[in-house]
């Protein structure tokens, strides 16, 4: 595999209830920023989002955030004097969606709410219909993703995953474990 320039982190706007949440997007922010790979992220600045985004700027990485102009109001407070940070304005979410498909080689979800579940499950579904084959990674903080990893197993064992060899996310349970397993 080719050295990864930008790995898509979908993640929640919000912080959760485990410590470990924000911990772990820390952790990731710092080891990208280390290995000089940029964040691509829905470009929030609250929640777990904020925190990995804050994460790799301040260890001298690059982030690209690509927010929605509805949600600008919402979540869109960032530090005006980073030159680590790059924001795109779309118009909708499809095509924040697309934008981050195209500038990332991988995947990774930390914990986070429907928007981050809907995010991953799309590239997932577009791994199994043949759209990509970049890598794809549940980053299981404090056990946060059990259930959805239990439901794709359930899922291919039902026989309703008709493509299980490309339905292959790798599980990491903790986010200095990442570069390595993403092979990068």
């Amino acid at each position: 595999m080719s050295q990864m320039k930008s790995i898509c982190v979908y993640c929640g706007s919000q912080s959760g209830n485990s410590p470990q949440f924000t911990h772990q997007a820390e952790i990731l922010g710092k080891a990208l920023a280390l290995n000089n790979i940029r964040l691509v992220y829905g470009g929030g600045s609250r929640g777990i989002m904020g925190t990995v985004s804050k994460s790799v700027q301040d260890n001298g990485g690059k982030v690209l955030g690509i927010i929605p102009d509805f949600l600008l109001p919402k979540e869109g407070e960032w530090d005006q004097s980073s030159n680590n940070l790059e924001i795109q304005v779309t118009q909708n979410m499809h095509e924040r969606k697309q934008k981050m498909f195209d500038e990332s080689d991988a995947f990774i979800a930390l914990p986070g709410g429907i928007g981050t579940l809907e995010e991953i499950v799309e590239i997932i579904t577009w791994a199994q219909l043949g759209r990509h084959n970049k890598p794809i990674a549940f980053l299981n903080a404090d056990g946060f993703w059990n259930p959805m990893l239990e439901l794709i197993e359930h899922m291919k064992t039902a026989g309703f995953i008709h493509t299980a060899n490309k339905i292959k996310p790798i599980v990491i349970q903790n986010a200095d474990e990442v570069i390595a397993s993403l092979k990068i």
